[in-house]
């Protein structure tokens, strides 16, 4: 339920404040039977819409105002506030480092919610710091450490500063980092060395992505000690969710936008869908950027650009762009057989992604078709130019290379 309110909630349950940089926005509350309400503080609603900072498009209606929702959640946060968490083994580390029950998101999000993605921050209203403490005799010891912040997603990955020296540390406690450093993955081979080389390809290609750096894991101070992923190169990426001037930029992914739950990331929209928002929000612009990152990822054979690896950003708060991209990943390397996250022109099949595929996908979403074929013709020839002689590609062996390689040419684009 999302109502506008403004006091606080009975003695004895537990709230968590909502703000958006300076402004605050509503209040969750868990009912003590881990049902949670969401609901928007008075001033909130009653500002103009063109006044007040948007959290999501997911609670604006098509007049611009408030979406009301229909009842509380139990255990689970709303799906806006669920998608800020980490997923998977990701969020069983930060949950046990932090002495929090993995399943129950509303004290994790507590425990994590000083460096949240974009420009969200939460913290109890009460005051306190921490939330209650688990059946966990080691758990003061444990929430210690110095990884209370999150950054959505299943890969093991820190919100690191960059120091003058140019090297990357850990904050304590978590809070204020201005790069992303994704570890080596213990499934995978050389995954940051992957990601590394398709996002300085996308940039070469002209597809808007932040600065990335491969940086050795051992020269990154403050990762905790043990962890098996803690070898060779490690990936940077600066967040574009925080300025050159540490100042938080608003952001949210898909699954927020839609109002879906991560689990649901490759099963409740099409890239139409997404195609139809970025239209309807950024105009020609962002369909054309996003026309380039679809035919990019058809070429490259990355198979997991669902719903949380595409977001909008707010830069001034209120007008959504589309964010740089990120997680670029060659993924038919290690999983051959695997097709496309989400459908495009009716297929999820790489092989049976040509232009026609392009036009269709632009008619249905009505969408500027020459704009969406032109740039899909355009990308696809820049990227058959630049893959043999990129660099970067090197690094990943001469197997890789021609998995790649053969990849990009079974795709009749």
């Amino acid at each position: 339920m999302t109502r506008a309110r403004s006091s606080r909630p009975p003695a004895g349950l537990h709230a968590l404040e909502v703000r958006l940089g300076g402004t605050s926005v509503g209040t969750l509350v868990h009912l003590g039977s881990d049902d949670i309400v969401f609901t928007f503080e008075k001033s909130y609603a009653a500002a103009e819409p063109t006044s007040r900072p948007v959290l999501s498009l997911s609670f604006k209606t098509a007049g611009g105002g408030l979406a009301e929702r229909a009842r509380p959640t139990h255990l689970r946060l709303p799906p806006f506030f669920s998608n800020l968490l980490p997923e998977a083994h990701l969020r069983e580390y930060l949950a046990a480092r932090g002495g929090v029950h993995p399943d129950r998101e509303f004290f994790l999000l507590w425990l994590l919610g000083a460096d949240l993605p974009g420009a969200v921050e939460v913290r109890a209203t009460e005051g306190a710091l921490l939330p209650p403490t688990e059946d966990t005799p080691d758990r003061n010891r444990d929430r210690k450490a110095p990884l209370r912040f999150s950054l959505a997603g299943v890969q093991l990955k820190f919100s690191a500063l960059r120091e003058p020296s140019g090297g990357l540390t850990i904050p304590v406690g978590g809070v204020g980092g201005d790069w992303i450093v994704k570890l080596p993955s213990p499934r995978f081979e050389r995954v940051p060395e992957n990601e590394f080389a398709m996002m300085t390809l996308a940039r070469a290609v002209g597809i808007d992505v932040p600065d990335v750096q491969l940086i050795a894991t051992d020269d990154i101070e403050g990762l905790p000690s043990r962890l098996p992923e803690a070898f060779d190169r490690s990936l940077a990426v600066r967040r574009y969710d925080r300025s050159r001037a540490g100042i938080r930029v608003h952001a949210e992914d898909f699954a927020q936008v839609f109002g879906v739950y991560p689990e649901q990331k490759y099963q409740r929209a099409s890239y139409g869908s997404i195609a139809r928002v970025v239209w309807l929000e950024t105009g020609s612009d962002g369909v054309a950027e996003l026309t380039r990152r679809l035919a990019f990822n058809a070429l490259i054979g990355n198979a997991d650009a669902h719903l949380k690896n595409w977001s909008l950003i707010y830069p001034d708060g209120h007008s959504p762009a589309l964010a740089p991209a990120y997680d670029l990943v060659s993924t038919v390397v290690y999983l051959p057989e695997d097709n496309l996250a989400l459908s495009l022109g009716e297929t999820k099949d790489f092989h049976r992604l040509d232009l026609d595929r392009f036009r269709r996908f632009a008619e249905k979403a009505e969408l500027p078709v020459r704009l969406v074929v032109e740039t899909a013709r355009e990308t696809a020839a820049r990227v058959r130019e630049l893959l043999p002689r990129h660099e970067p590609l090197q690094d990943l062996g001469k197997p890789v290379r021609n998995a790649i390689a053969a990849h990009a040419k079974s795709v009749p684009l």
